[in-house]
């Protein structure tokens, strides 16, 4: 019988509440969501292009593939405690940083320096796993990340309805009150939960080749990249779709916003239903299946001359609804191709996926004009998705293959 270990709140001689796990979780994900309505005033604020201004996402998103990487081994050598507090600390100074920024360099700079608080995702994850035996934390994970399920959903809401009250820099104030809130329960409740355990980065490295030379590994990493992908073109895209295309004020652009993540909700609800039954890869298929129906028929609807922001937006629910079937398959499926390369295997898969949805993202913005119309960023998401249901495909090709 294992003993769990005694939980008390505010108290950092214990591990952490759930409550502080999940504030720290959501608070990533609303770190990299919520000034999207905004990126087409700030684009004229800064006197710049949209493409540039669009580096605000996609640099983001490729450094925090890069943290991906690192973070995990190095937490587990310093501990956690001292790499949330940290990065919590370097957020509040690049989030000032942005509000000081007097030209677009310099808040780029400071914008991809706000990718530290992604370490607060991974680890959170992690803080479970060290304190409760694995059957209690597939549940509690659960549980803590329905911040990165719902923060998307409220997040462009209000940075929309703060950029149409106040200006865009009134999201980055509240970005960093948050960020100070968070830091300060981060300061009285995480206790240390581990120090001087796990696998170093120079084992990491070593056990890349086994990792990499496995079809499958790529397989469903390959997927989980496309399909993010797709969302992340998305986000690249909406801000210029929904000021410049359909006229939407910053408010409606954040709310626009919420409608892939409604279905990504509802697809996580439905992956937990149904993956045991169904097995990750019938699942992933289906996922990928949903995607490209809803923005195939999109695509088709625009062509036909319908547009409009509820053909466009609406159809992206489909988008959330077959990535939350999928991501949780295939994620799972990379982690258990090789079994004893599990935190690797997550690492380096979750690099790869945030690196290849910012590349997407930056495409997504450079390739959009008021003349082209919204078909180009449709086009470009219902290629990626498709290209996730051919490497689904492919693993169960190999897979019939090898048995």
């Amino acid at each position: 019988m294992t003993i769990l270990p005694t939980i008390r709140f505010l108290d950092r001689t214990t591990p952490p509440h759930i409550i502080t796990l999940v504030l720290i979780t959501g608070m990533s994900a609303l770190n990299m969501s919520i000034f999207l309505p905004s990126l087409a005033t700030m684009t004229d604020y800064f006197k710049t292009d949209y493409a540039i201004m669009q580096i605000a996402l996609s640099g983001y998103l490729a450094a925090t593939a890069v943290l991906q990487i690192f973070i995990g081994p190095i937490s587990d050598r310093y501990g956690r405690r001292i790499m949330v507090l940290g990065s919590l600390i370097i957020f509040l100074i690049a989030t000032i940083g942005t509000l000081m920024a007097e030209t677009v360099e310099a808040f780029l700079f400071f914008r991809i320096m706000q990718a530290a608080v992604a370490t607060s995702m991974a680890l959170s994850r992690a803080i479970v796993r060290d304190i409760v035996p694995q059957a209690e934390a597939a549940s509690m994970i659960g549980y803590v990340t329905m911040g990165m399920a719902l923060v998307p959903m409220v997040g462009p809401m209000i940075g929309g309805a703060l950029d149409e009250a106040f200006g865009w820099q009134a999201t980055f104030v509240f970005l960093a009150i948050a960020g100070l809130c968070t830091f300060t329960l981060c300061y009285f409740d995480l206790g240390e939960t581990v120090a001087g355990k796990g696998v170093s980065f120079r084992d990491q490295i070593k056990s890349y080749p086994e990792l990499l030379s496995s079809p499958r590994f790529w397989g469903y990493v390959l997927c989980a990249a496309f399909g993010s992908g797709a969302f992340f073109a998305l986000l690249g895209g909406t801000s210029f779709v929904a000021t410049t295309i359909f006229g939407l004020s910053p408010l409606w652009s954040g709310i626009a916003l919420g409608a892939p993540a409604i279905g990504y909700a509802i697809g996580n609800f439905i992956s937990g239903r149904f993956s045991v039954r169904m097995g990750v890869n019938r699942m992933a298929l289906l996922g990928t299946g949903v995607t490209i129906a809803g923005l195939g028929l999109s695509a088709i609807l625009t062509f036909a001359g319908v547009n409009h922001p509820l053909n466009f937006f609406g159809f992206c629910t489909f988008l959330g609804l077959g990535n939350g079937i999928m991501l949780p398959n295939v994620m799972a499926g990379s982690i258990s191709v090789r079994p004893h390369l599990a935190g690797t295997a997550s690492g380096l898969g979750g690099a790869i996926m945030i690196g290849g949805g910012a590349a997407l993202s930056q495409i997504a913005g450079g390739i959009l004009t008021a003349e082209t119309g919204t078909m180009p960023l449709q086009l470009l998401m219902l290629i990626v998705s498709i290209a996730a249901m051919l490497s689904v495909i492919f693993v169960i090709w190999r897979e019939k293959r090898v048995t």
